[in-house]
């Protein structure tokens, strides 16, 4: 017996400036389903689900839920009435603490005015407990990873007790072993009658955990069908509307001579120890490891974003210190940071500003005042060399789409023409398309004498991409395998050597 429908949007349509983004998009979703929502970055889904949750005003069509017609109008009316979101870009408050972002705006009182710290705590473990999430309620946001921080998003969703939960991207920051508990939940939400709406472009997940499949592209409806009738090749085909034959492009870069040497490098204020290793010309060298193993940390001493506690940095033969970004810069560096929102994006600024934000000195005219006609050009570059979709170069980067802020902040990188180049999980919320071409990129850059030091949560991304595979593990280096004859199996088995 097919479930009843518990949300339904008919004929949704929104306009920004210069851009159509939702035309007549219909979404139905059942009780006790996940229906996952799929299309390439800009194809419109968060603007729908925006709409749904009260954080935009839709300029046509009905939404009912539970047979009932809504219209919110704040985020706060839509978690009142039965729908909560967990964001793909994290907003919280990151110097307080784990029970203040998860009752923020509700905190439990006592006589009807003082907040109650022992509820509150009591609430929180209660929670956490059935979710089986291991967070201390009292730690200050700002110092737990990325997956915890998104465990804590996850829970605090969940605590509404809503009718509908969207989740969009919500795996883009959990380990594995993260991802299958956060599947735990939501057949936990499923069994309660909740309908979820998943947002993806990671084509395993969608074909595991969901039981319909809505596609949009550019803005429109394009298809919905039940899970177990389609195959990866038809997702693909129908979000970018052509077929897209490989995941990976062919490799064509050749590794020549050793131009990094990195020897026994560890940081002064975190877990990082003796790292050691050598990157090539023309070379894509990937790092591998669990959350917390200290991946990241190699980039941010190597780019000076970190205090390094001892030893040497050597590029074509050269020591250099690289003990700030702007040094690093200078030296030849470029870095592309794990959380675009955080530490990538200037949200308030358009897309010119963010574009040449890093390369300003090679947009100055007699040394002393920007080039306006330059900084166009730059950015004219990298819209068409990224293919990123925004109504016009004066657009504010915080209204793009996750993937295309992710293409601008690329673009600017590559501006600065870098000797090397290191990426935190580059292709993190986008889609399938934009992958490929940013995988194409790095090929390309690679192939031309960069070095390029990638690292990614996603192990066929790292066998697809990169030549060599550097293995962390509890902040020191397990090992080093050659991504061609290496399994993920062996990569994992690295991963867990310290741990």
């Amino acid at each position: 017996m097919e479930q009843p429908a518990l949300l339904e949007m008919r004929s949704i349509s929104k306009e920004f400036p210069g851009v159509k983004a939702l035309d007549n998009v219909n979404l139905t979703v059942r009780a006790g389903t996940v229906h996952a929502l799929m299309g390439e970055n800009g194809a419109g889904k968060s603007t729908l689900m925006k709409c749904l949750f009260g954080i935009y005003n839709k300029d046509g069509g009905t939404i009912t839920l539970d047979g009932k017609e809504i219209n919110f109008k704040s985020s706060k009316e839509a978690l009142e009435n039965g729908v909560a979101m967990v964001h793909q870009e994290l907003n919280q408050a990151l110097t307080r603490t784990v029970k203040d972002n998860l009752w923020l705006g509700r905190y439990p009182k006592v006589g009807g005015f003082m907040v109650s710290e022992r509820i509150m705590d009591q609430k929180t473990r209660e929670i956490f407990d059935t979710l089986e999430v291991n967070v201390n309620p009292k730690a200050i946001m700002s110092t737990l990873p990325v997956s915890q921080r998104q465990m804590v998003e996850i829970a605090k969703a969940v605590s509404y007790d809503a009718k509908i939960v969207v989740f969009d991207e919500p795996t883009s920051s959990l380990t594995e072993a993260e991802v299958e508990h956060l599947f735990r939940i939501i057949n936990m939400l499923k069994a309660k009658g909740c309908g979820i709406i998943y947002i993806s472009h990671k084509m395993e997940e969608i074909l595991r955990i969901s039981d319909d499949v809505t596609i949009m592209r550019d803005g429109q409806w394009v298809a919905t069908k039940a899970a177990k009738d389609l195959t990866m090749e038809e997702i693909i085909k129908l979000m970018v509307g052509r077929e897209l034959t490989n995941r990976f492009p062919e490799k064509t870069n050749e590794p020549g001579d050793v131009i990094l040497d990195v020897q026994h490098m560890n940081g002064k204020y975190t877990r990082l120890k003796e790292v050691t290793f050598q990157l090539r010309k023309g070379e894509v060298l990937g790092i591998a490891g669990l959350d917390g193993s200290g991946r990241t940390e190699v980039l941010e001493n190597l780019f000076g974003v970190m205090t390094r506690g001892g030893g040497t940095i050597t590029l074509h033969g050269r020591e250099i210190q690289n003990r700030t970004p702007q040094e690093s810069i200078k030296n030849g560096f470029a870095l592309l940071t794990e959380e675009r929102r955080a530490t990538g994006i200037f949200g308030i600024r358009d897309i010119r500003e963010n574009t040449v934000i890093s390369n300003l000195k090679n947009c100055l005219m007699g040394g002393i005042c920007l080039n306006d006609k330059k900084m166009k050009e730059d950015t004219d570059w990298a819209i068409q060399a990224m293919h990123i979709k925004t109504p016009s170069q004066k657009t504010q980067i915080r209204s793009l789409s996750g993937g295309n802020q992710q293409k601008v902040i690329i673009g600017r990188w590559l501006l600065t023409k870098p000797e090397v180049l290191l990426l935190d999980e580059p292709t993190r919320g986008i889609d399938v398309g934009a992958k490929y071409e940013i995988y194409q990129l790095i090929n390309d850059l690679a192939k031309e004498g960069k070095g390029v030091i990638m690292v990614s949560s996603e192990m066929p991304e790292l066998l697809g991409v990169c030549d060599r595979i550097l293995v962390m593990s509890g902040g020191q280096l397990a090992g080093e395998v050659d991504a061609k004859n290496t399994s993920q199996e062996e990569i994992l088995t690295l991963a867990a050597k310290y741990v």
